[in-house]
């Protein structure tokens, strides 16, 4: 399960090892028991993120994109 996170404390990316501080946001993955947090630019690396138009903006999402937009 993915969920899109903002970080209140201090969180480590497991994908580069960064620190993820508060109020950035975050990619939490629940795989086969185990979570993972990616930082926002390791998602778009590892293609979990991506920007979208909504209401006129351009924003971040870590939703698949679906077919219906």
């Amino acid at each position: 399960m993915r969920q899109g996170l903002i970080a209140i404390g201090e969180i480590t990316c497991d994908g580069c090892g960064r620190a993820i501080r508060h109020p950035e946001r975050y990619l939490a993955i629940d795989e086969e028991g185990k979570a993972s947090r990616y930082c926002v630019e390791c998602c778009f690396k590892m293609g979990y993120a991506r920007y979208k138009e909504e209401k006129g903006e351009r924003v971040i999402t870590f939703f698949p994109e679906s077919a219906h937009e």
